[in-house]
């Protein structure tokens, strides 16, 4: 890496991207903060942080967003891709084109970032990408069927891409964060809301499904620290393969590993009401 490793960062609004332009700029870094919206970002810019207004499922403005870079600061060091967003709801109200985005937003444009970006890596022969997975995609909940499923492939992804790139020195991190004190819960909600269905076959726990939409809220870790982490790992010689962090981070993966999956079920059907659905 540079003395000041150039890093760009996706999904900077809110949350856990903010926290992550924040702890990096913090320790020296020359950052690229970007959001849908560039005007949420105006506060970073008097910070002294590098903005850009970038929708992740824009190819041409993902080239753009490239070559600015490239032409002011020579490349890209750090790619983080944090911006997605979680579909929640149960999988039968959930229609094509809700999976769709679903999967267009965490998955095919995360993989779109990362094929603009790691050229230039491959160039230098050093970089690294970080992938925000979580602990969803490791175990699999009900009412988060399609975020669930969005944040497993993003897992795979990261592990092939990891044994694929070692051979060109450019290193890939998948974080799988826990509970983390952000607005993932609300985002999580409106989505729920804008997408339930009247006629529900899971009307009756609808408070259930709720919860799970809130669930990300539990025993949360503050986006900051979880930033903190992440950038302190991201900014060592050998990044972890994998990092862990936040409420539920190592005990729900653990669940998945070792709880066998009849009782595993039974936990989960209890914990977001399906068990009141049998006749």
């Amino acid at each position: 890496m540079t003395a000041a490793p150039v890093v760009l960062i996706t999904g900077c609004s809110t949350g856990i991207g903010r926290a992550l332009a924040q702890a990096f700029h913090a320790r020296g870094c020359r950052v690229w903060a970007t959001a849908r919206q560039a005007q949420t970002l105006a506060d970073l810019v008097a910070d002294g942080l590098r903005t850009a207004a970038l929708d992740v499922r824009d190819a041409a403005a993902i080239d753009t967003l490239r070559t600015r870079i490239e032409t002011e600061d020579g490349g890209v060091d750090i790619l983080v891709n944090n911006a997605g967003y979680g579909q929640m709801g149960p999988l039968l109200d959930v229609d094509a084109e809700a999976l769709r985005a679903q999967f267009d937003t965490n998955v095919v444009a995360l993989h779109t970032v990362t094929r603009a970006f790691v050229p230039g890596m491959i160039g230098r022969r050093r970089g690294l990408v970080v992938q925000l997975g979580s602990v969803s995609g490791v175990l699999t909940t009900p009412f988060a069927g399609a975020y669930c499923a969005s944040k497993a492939a993003v897992h795979a992804l990261a592990d092939a891409l990891r044994m694929e790139l070692a051979p060109f020195g450019v290193q890939v991190m998948t974080v799988q964060p826990g509970a983390i004190r952000s607005e993932f819960g609300n985002s999580a909600s409106r989505s729920l809301d804008r997408d339930a269905a009247a006629d529900s076959l899971y009307a009756a726990v609808a408070d259930g499904i709720a919860a799970r939409a809130n669930a990300s809220q539990e025993h949360a870790m503050p986006a900051a620290t979880l930033a903190r982490r992440i950038a302190d790992a991201a900014l060592r010689p050998q990044p972890p393969a994998r990092l862990r962090a936040g409420g539920g981070a190592r005990l729900l993966p653990l669940l998945a590993a070792v709880v066998p999956q009849r009782l595993r079920d039974r936990l989960l059907l209890r914990r977001f009401g399906l068990d009141r659905l049998r006749h």
